[in-house]
């Protein structure tokens, strides 16, 4: 099965997301389960997609702390046996999630700069000043450096990145795709599926466009169909 898809269930609650995973089938394997469904029963969705459905998820906490914090929250949710789990990308974050994982399978992928954002979002933020793509690019370095496992990105940088030594033999995911005329919502750093994974991505993150449609089988369906 292709695994190059993850579905985003940005449900409000674990009974709607594993309605929504059984709906889908099994043309999907793996699964995104965020923030927003944390006190909804992420966990246990996550356990029972794992362990009784026999699929990959992807917990997407961008957990941010000091290193103490970050590390035993990692420790905690390293014993989920999770395939993925997201920290933000700053260097002593990510080392405290790496050492927080040690000894578990699940991978610490570091977020660059969300996809969400542009310069005006960053600027707001009194982030550093220059180009958003090469912003995003060292902060992947940084977070290679730091021992991550992969990196959060928009596909707009994925090639950047894939072309890195740092990233030899680490994961690049990018959110932020969208099929040809799909709504974009709050993204705004898209390119379409086939483009995210010639760019270098290894996985997709796709959401809205796959549990919103009519028929979310077929939505998934044929967003793999599209994949290089």
């Amino acid at each position: 099965m292709d695994d190059r898809l993850i579905v985003a269930l940005d449900m409000g609650n674990a009974i709607a997301g594993m309605e929504m995973a059984d709906r889908i089938g099994d043309s999907v394997s793996f699964y995104k389960i965020g923030l927003g469904m944390l006190t909804g029963g992420g966990l246990a969705l996550a356990r029972e997609l794992k362990d009784e459905r026999g699929k990959r998820v992807f917990l997407d906490m961008k957990l941010f702390d000091i290193g103490a914090t970050v590390e035993a929250a990692v420790k905690g949710l390293a014993q989920f046996d999770l395939d993925f789990l997201t920290v933000h990308g700053d260097p002593h974050v990510v080392r405290a999630a790496k050492q927080g994982a040690a000894g578990s399978k699940t991978r610490i992928l570091g977020v660059t700069v969300l996809t969400s954002l542009d310069r005006a979002d960053l600027d707001a933020a009194l982030i550093a000043p220059g180009d958003l793509h090469e912003l995003t690019v060292e902060r992947a370095v940084r977070a290679f450096e730091a021992g991550a496992d992969g990196v959060i990105a928009s596909p707009r940088e994925a090639a950047a990145i894939r072309a890195l030594p740092e990233a030899q033999g680490r994961l690049i995911v990018t959110p932020g795709v969208r099929p040809a005329g799909a709504a974009l919502g709050d993204q705004k750093r898209v390119e379409t599926p086939a483009d995210a994974i010639a760019a270098g991505a290894d996985h997709i993150v796709v959401g809205r466009p796959v549990w919103q449609a009519p028929d979310p089988r077929a939505a998934a369906q044929a967003i793999l169909a599209e994949l290089p």
